[in-house]
């Protein structure tokens, strides 16, 4: 009954949250003789606190048009590239005009990031996105609210989780030959399991995976959010924290751990903080501080938009992450699609490189929770492992604002170009011959007179070109030469004089 009152309050409030939001545009509108009182911007201000304290946040979207790369501007088109039950695959295309940016582009790594499915829909992570559509083509796992999701599509459960990250996993394989994982927070888990899976199975495994600020091990510097978990019964979960979806959601009748309930959880972590920060809010209104205003507004968009999560999932991660360790204990079995049910063995990989970065001040995911990660992987040599603390990092720092940016992006980007295949390739291509000498008359014609079109291009210093790239925990650094593949072009390619763009 709890979800069916809480639909029933935020119904009665929305006509109020309208009124504040109506309110505050008169009393901050200079045409009308109401605006020009003394108090005018102070009641605009109570107004828009209101109404920002009342409305309700629906699911933001990525809006990424446009990132720079090499000093160029790269346009973005997003599209769903995968439809499933509970989850969209979505890619970030990215589209230029340059010839030369097009040809680096196409030989860039092929990056999954696993979006967390643990509260906040997966535009939490547009920071993380937005910053390696520079050097990567990037998909992500974009979660869908179990609330929208009709009883008919069945149940999902932590191990279809799995199964959707190895058939995401394949998919890039399919197109690119093989791919990168990134997951944050929450997915470290079933992301190691399904690269585990692959690996038993004997299955290619990604080329790299990167996981960051996640539950490997909960029993190592437990937080508030893993006490809480492993102290409270798996009943008392599901008892407490589980309702059915009202009849006015197209999943009325599933059950689910309701969005509003996980916010909640949110909140009293540093209640004083979220107050401390709306009162400044206001104080900014006042003062017509709107950049200060606009960054509220849009930190607290992003944090106010929840999803439902689907018991199932939501109780066998209780269970199976944070009560039985199941996977640090080596106990952990999943059922794949095929009804089969697989152990998980981490020891089983033995290609992906894999690297773990933790927050200093993480206040999730623990000191030494993620770095557990390589304990478990001992089929990896030490050589493909690294793993990296962030000072004065929290939770999310490590993957959102300046420091993910500056300090976290550099080495992420430089770990994956030391594993990447593609780039191995482009090392390995060899040369082109050299062109034959043009003969007329059984005379060889002088290079001056050979059409322009024929010319070759000057080639660049070896020096000039290389990039280094930083390895492992070994300290080498590798040199990577310049792509020497001329990009054929297609009929989907447009000629770059035409001003049309081109797509990687």
């Amino acid at each position: 009954m709890l979800y069916q009152i809480y639909e029933a309050q935020r119904s009665l409030m929305e006509p109020f949250a309208d009124f504040a939001q109506a309110a505050a545009k008169l009393y901050n509108n200079p045409i009308f003789p109401i605006a020009q009182g003394p108090m005018s911007q102070r009641m605009s201000a109570g107004y828009e606190l209101m109404y920002r304290l009342s409305k309700d946040y629906l699911k933001p979207q990525f809006e990424i048009k446009t990132v720079k790369a090499d000093g160029k501007e790269i346009v973005i088109h997003e599209t769903v590239v995968l439809d499933k039950p509970f989850c969209e695959l979505r890619r970030f295309k990215r589209f230029t005009d340059d010839p030369d940016l097009l040809g680096r582009m196409k030989d860039q790594p092929a990056v999954l990031i696993v979006a967390p499915l643990s509260g906040h829909y997966a535009t939490l992570l547009r920071d993380t996105v937005k910053t390696m559509l520079q050097d990567h083509k990037v998909f992500i796992t974009d979660w869908k609210n179990a609330r929208l999701v009709p009883l008919e599509e069945g149940e999902f459960h932590l191990d279809d989780y799995v199964n959707y990250v190895q058939e995401f996993i394949r998919l890039l394989q399919s197109q690119y030959g093989n791919c990168h994982v990134v997951s944050v927070c929450q997915p470290t888990v079933p992301v190691l399991a399904a690269v585990s899976l692959l690996a038993s199975r004997g299955e290619k495994t990604p080329l790299s995976m990167t996981m960051m600020g996640g539950p490997i091990d909960a029993r190592k510097s437990p937080t508030s959010v893993n006490n809480l978990a492993m102290n409270k019964s798996y009943e008392w979960f599901e008892n407490n924290v589980i309702y059915r979806v009202p009849t006015n959601f197209p999943g009325a009748g599933r059950r689910v751990y309701p969005g509003f309930l996980q916010h909640t959880g949110f909140v009293a972590m540093n209640p004083d903080r979220h107050v401390s920060s709306h009162y400044d809010y206001f104080k900014h209104l006042i003062q017509g501080d709107e950049a200060s205003a606009d960054a509220h507004r849009k930190f607290y968009d992003e944090y106010n938009a929840v999803l439902d999560m689907d018991a199932d999932y939501y109780l066998d991660t209780i269970r199976t992450v944070f009560q039985e360790f199941r996977l640090v204990h080596g106990t952990w079995d999943v059922r794949g699609e095929d009804g089969r049910v697989e152990r998980v063995r981490p020891q089983d990989i033995t290609t992906t490189a894999h690297l773990t970065i933790e927050g200093e001040l993480d206040d999730i995911s623990g000191s030494g929770q993620t770095a557990a990660a390589h304990d478990l992987c001992t089929g990896v040599p030490k050589a493909r492992q690294k793993h990296i603390e962030v000072e004065g990092a929290g939770h999310y720092g490590i993957f959102s604002g300046r420091r993910w940016r500056d300090v976290v992006y550099p080495q992420v980007r430089d770990f994956i170009l030391a594993f990447d295949e593609g780039a191995k390739l482009v090392r390995a291509r060899p040369a082109p011959a050299k062109a034959e000498p043009v003969v007329a008359n059984g005379k060889p014609v002088p290079a001056k007179s050979k059409p322009v079109a024929s010319k070759a291009a000057p080639a660049r210093s070896a020096k000039a070109s290389l990039a280094k790239v930083t390895a492992s925990k070994t300290g080498q650094t590798r040199q990577r030469p310049p792509t020497t593949r001329t990009e054929k072009r297609t009929d989907k390619t447009a000629d770059v004089r035409t001003g049309a763009r081109t797509q990687a």
